[in-house]
């Protein structure tokens, strides 16, 4: 079987390197005139999976506005990622885990496994030492999956702890990156991606790593194509992911304006992908 890397660089060369977050928070469904609950959930998510199926290299739900509701938002979550996969998209489950041991064992298993939230990749926190991430790496290698590991976020918080210099001079951001390269090492595109944050002044060295750079904070977080240009040297534009959310779901409940809204974004960065 193919690999996540391999399936991601596939499908961005074939839609462009767009990423399309689902978040359906409260103020997106009264914008689009929908109640918030399970059916307003629902209507939102349907119009965004009917918006994004076959369209985009990767749609993220981000799992933490399905789990407000409760089993019925997990019920719509788990519909939604399996009608995607089934359209032959790649899901990535910004579900953000991170533990240690057999916890750490069972979130891979829900979000890597096989179970009705299995995923093509997720999103995972390594702040209780990379080591950790251990059970989620071991499974996605042997499922073909995905894991992109937080690095460099953009929120003022992070930078609190992700730019510690440890005594070999690199920050905490970079030793994640570099762990992150080092299980990348070999491959032809590596399955473990980084999180670096669109809208940061700088970012750590990511020559290394092989793999794809996730950038949210594009768009309506003012980050741009300006932005990842100073962000990332032009050797390495390529591997990186716009991730996209408020930008595209402002244009909604249409379906038509969504999918309207991802070509011009598409276009916008093309220039990656050259």
């Amino acid at each position: 079987m193919t690999t996540f890397g391999v399936q991601l660089r596939e499908s961005m060369a074939e839609h462009g390197p767009l990423c399309v977050g689902i978040d359906p928070h409260p103020p997106l469904l009264r914008a689009w005139g929908l109640s918030e609950d399970v059916d307003g959930l629902a209507q939102f998510t349907d119009a965004c999976v009917a918006a994004f199926a076959g369209r985009v290299a990767l749609v993220k739900p981000q799992v933490a506005f399905f789990e407000t509701y409760g089993s019925g938002g997990i019920a719509v979550l788990e519909e939604a990622i399996a009608t995607l996969r089934a359209a032959g998209t790649l899901v990535l489950a910004d579900a953000k885990r991170g533990d240690i041991g057999s916890t750490m064992d069972a979130y891979a298993h829900a979000w890597l496994g096989n179970g009705p939230l299995a995923s093509d990749a997720v999103t995972v926190s390594p702040y209780l030492g990379f080591g950790s991430l251990a059970p989620a790496l071991e499974l996605a290698r042997l499922n073909n999956r995905g894991v992109f590991v937080l690095s460099a976020t953009s929120n003022p918080e992070g930078a609190e702890l992700q730019r510690i210099t440890g005594p070999d001079g690199r920050t905490i951001a970079q030793r994640m990156v570099d762990d992150a390269a080092a299980v990348n090492k070999g491959t032809d595109f590596g399955s473990v991606g980084v999180v670096i944050g669109a809208t940061l002044t700088e970012a750590p060295d990511l020559s290394a790593l092989n793999g794809p750079i996730l950038m949210p904070g594009v768009g309506a977080q003012g980050g741009g194509a300006d932005s990842i240009r100073k962000l990332v040297p032009a050797s390495d534009l390529g591997a990186v992911v716009p991730n996209v959310s408020r930008e595209v779901l402002k244009s909604g409940p249409s379906v038509a304006a969504l999918q309207e809204r991802v070509a011009e974004l598409t276009d916008e960065f093309a220039f990656l992908q050259r």
